[in-house]
């Protein structure tokens, strides 16, 4: 293989795509000490009797934390406790999967908030991402 032919490419494909996981993760395996190197996706989803979805919560487990991914409440239940219950849901989801920690991001006109009244702790911030916003980083040690 010559490194001088390689080129970076902008066309790319779920295969391509998932490549590059499967080798991050290998990479990750050969290097972190706990033998437990999962990744499970997770999901609760609020439905009524129909089945209409009102709400949801996604998220992944790796080694030993759950990472949020995806949280969102429909607004005409906002401020009924669903939130709250979904996310005490995925907290002792992630217990019972043997995770210490649950982290999530979220921006200023989301839910920084709404993970801090419910313990979480923000560990980082970024400025004007999006533009006029912040970025907050949060977590919560379930130990």
């Amino acid at each position: 293989m010559s490194v001088e032919k390689l080129a970076i490419h902008s066309d790319w494909s779920i295969e391509d795509r998932e490549y590059v996981r499967r080798r991050l993760a290998e990479y990750n395996s050969w290097n972190v000490s706990e033998v437990r190197s999962v990744y499970e996706e997770v999901s609760l989803i609020l439905k009524d009797e129909r089945g209409q979805i009102y709400g949801g919560i996604t998220g992944a487990v790796k080694w030993n934390y759950l990472k949020i991914d995806f949280f969102w409440i429909d607004e005409k239940i906002r401020k009924r406790g669903y939130g709250k219950k979904l996310l005490t849901e995925m907290e002792k989801l992630a217990k019972e999967k043997g995770c210490d920690i649950i982290e999530v991001d979220t921006f200023s006109f989301q839910a920084p908030d709404f993970y801090m009244k419910n313990g979480y702790e923000v560990i980082g911030i970024v400025e004007n991402a999006p533009r006029g916003h912040k970025h907050y980083y949060l977590y919560k040690n379930l130990k």
